[in-house]
């Protein structure tokens, strides 16, 4: 698998030094360089590259700006790199992969391509199995069903595995396997791990996209549950019930939610 890869910096030595250390790594096929914000937009709608390691503060289009520009195509993976640690959690809100302080240590820069290879690991198997599905509709409609066994093994692939949230000042990367419950606060989100409590910027239809539907579903309008620590269902007056959780916490399903979480609790 090759990573086709493209540097955006506006310092020529900077550029330099990062394709000293990418060499390498012989996965990695630099395709293009770019010294301004405005170049790597053209550049990355043109090459259509894997990744882009993107300088934040250039004169004119900084590196948040082109992320911008991008928003009408299918965007590369993004890391981030930059003199200026106070960009980290603008750059975590922007999805990047990653975030690598200059001058780039090449142990960090190898951790960072470990996990460029797993995004684009499961991006791909993700692609593969639909173009697999797109054929067999065609030439053999019948063989689809064995396809579904494919398609479950790679559909948690599509959904968020970690979650960068932003919480009092501070960069949390959430494992959704911890999550026990999200309950909604108008635009705010609380996450409820095991051990702590986080608050999310973000709605709960979006945030809904981003989680495996089969293991996380809302019981009530303004919560969802992680059905995977769902230990006890407790029956409760009008059609309601309880769903007890692995911690002891107990969550409320409504009347209008109750055969959406049947289908998922035995």
């Amino acid at each position: 698998m090759t990573i086709r890869t493209i540097l955006v910096d506006d310092e020529p030595l900077a550029i330099q030094g990062l394709q000293l250390r990418l060499e390498k790594h012989e996965d990695v096929e630099v395709v293009d360089t770019c010294s301004n914000g405005r170049e790597a937009i053209r550049s990355i709608k043109t090459h259509k590259p894997d990744l882009v390691f993107l300088d934040i503060q250039m004169p004119g289009f900084d590196g948040f700006s082109v992320i911008q520009g991008l928003m009408e195509v299918e965007p590369p993976l993004f890391v981030f790199v930059t003199a200026y640690s106070d960009h980290a959690i603008r750059a975590f809100e922007a999805q990047a992969v990653d975030y690598l302080m200059k001058p780039v240590e090449e142990a960090r820069l190898a951790d960072t391509l470990d996990r460029v290879r797993q995004r684009l690991s499961e991006k791909r198997g993700v692609e593969e199995v639909d173009r697999l599905k797109e054929v067999l509709a065609e030439v053999a409609p019948g063989a689809m069903e064995n396809v579904e066994a494919i398609d479950d093994a790679h559909a948690a692939s599509r959904y968020e595995k970690m979650i960068n949230i932003k919480d009092r000042g501070q960069i949390f990367r959430v494992d959704v396997d911890s999550i026990e419950k999200i309950d909604a606060a108008g635009d705010y989100m609380c996450i409820y791990t095991g051990d702590n409590t986080l608050i999310l910027r973000e709605t709960m239809k979006d945030l809904e996209k981003r989680l495996d539907p089969r293991r996380f579903q809302r019981v009530h309008r303004s919560t969802i549950v992680n059905l995977d620590q769902v230990r006890q269902v407790r029956p409760h007056t009008n059609g309601e019930c309880f769903l007890v959780l692995d911690s002891g916490a107990q969550v409320k399903v409504s009347r209008s939610y109750r055969d959406v979480v049947a289908r998922f609790v035995h």
